[in-house]
């Protein structure tokens, strides 16, 4: 099974040239099916044997799960297109896995504004203009009002070229998952003032590197920076959860939604390539509907 699985690992990277992140994953799940199944001969494994693994899998979660089984499968066909198996065992196993609906975690206004109030506190109270400090302040005012405005991925933020924005600072593309690439409008002044100002801040570091946000070593700004920074923001506004970047994209898309925009334009505006992933959205706000009910609802006006 060893040199089958390494025979598949070559495959996925030079033939089909999957990322590095998936050909990692590939290699742990098969790794640990392997060591569970225990078998060297690859062709004896059967349905029974499937069975037991999916078993033992059962104390991950299910997104694991499904995430394990499909490797599985796609690691079988490979087996049986190159003709190593006779009988895929999966032809003769059904499983179906339904995901724990989580809803995701948003922000409301009110902590958004908080956050954004200390940074441009912090700002006016930094007297000297040509610091790093002010700089700096400057740069990550812009961090926040873009994840915000924008909804983009955190990796996207940090990936963002100085070429893919529009000279009026109005219009950003991104290069999304699967170098997918889509525009996303700039549309409010004080977003816009933000990325001006730490393009201006920045210029000479942005010359050389490309990138808009840059580091106090003049290279581009790293995606744990970034979650550093929403960390140490929620907390200076006494936010008791655990917020990152991905919680602004988030309450980017909720807030959308609750302003009755098109999911549609929404999963454009997000780069989801599936309308199914857009509407988890959907279900944040039904639970909306359902608290403004039950404290507004007017019936809970007659007493009868």
């Amino acid at each position: 099974m060893t040199n089958h699985i390494i025979a598949f690992i070559f495959h996925c990277k030079v033939e089909k040239k999957l990322s590095s992140k998936t050909i990692k994953a590939y290699e742990t799940d098969l790794r640990q099916f392997k060591d569970f199944i225990n078998f060297k001969d690859t062709k004896s494994i059967g349905k029974e044997e499937l069975k037991s693994y999916f078993l033992y899998l059962s104390k991950f979660s299910k997104k694991t799960i499904k995430r394990k089984i499909a490797t599985l499968k796609i690691f079988f066909s490979y087996l049986e297109f190159e003709e190593i198996i006779v009988n895929n065992p999966f032809r003769k196993v059904r499983i179906k896995i339904k995901d724990d609906l989580i809803l995701p975690k948003i922000l409301s206004i009110g902590e958004i504004t908080e956050i954004l109030k200390i940074l441009y506190i912090s700002k006016n109270d930094i007297s000297n203009t040509k610091s790093y400090a002010y700089k700096e302040i400057i740069r990550n005012i812009a961090v926040i009002e873009l994840l915000f405005a924008s909804g983009i991925r955190v990796s996207e933020l940090c990936s963002l070229r100085i070429s893919n924005i529009d000279n009026n600072f109005s219009l950003i593309k991104i290069q999304g998952k699967g170098n997918k690439e889509r525009t996303i409008p700039i549309t409010n002044s004080a977003t816009q003032n933000a990325l001006k100002a730490t393009h201006s801040n920045f210029k000479k570091s942005i010359r050389k590197q490309s990138y808009l946000f840059i580091n106090r070593l003049g290279n581009p700004l790293s995606e744990q920076s970034v979650r550093l920074l929403v960390k140490r923001l929620a907390k200076e506004a006494k936010i008791d959860r655990n917020i990152t970047p991905h919680v602004f994209r988030h309450s980017f898309a909720t807030l959308l939604l609750e302003e009755d925009a098109d999911i549609r334009y929404i999963q454009h505006l997000l780069g989801h390539s599936s309308i199914m992933v857009t509407q988890i959205y959907t279900h944040v706000n039904e639970r909306k509907k359902t608290e403004l009910l039950t404290s507004k609802n007017p019936r809970n006006l007659i007493f009868i």
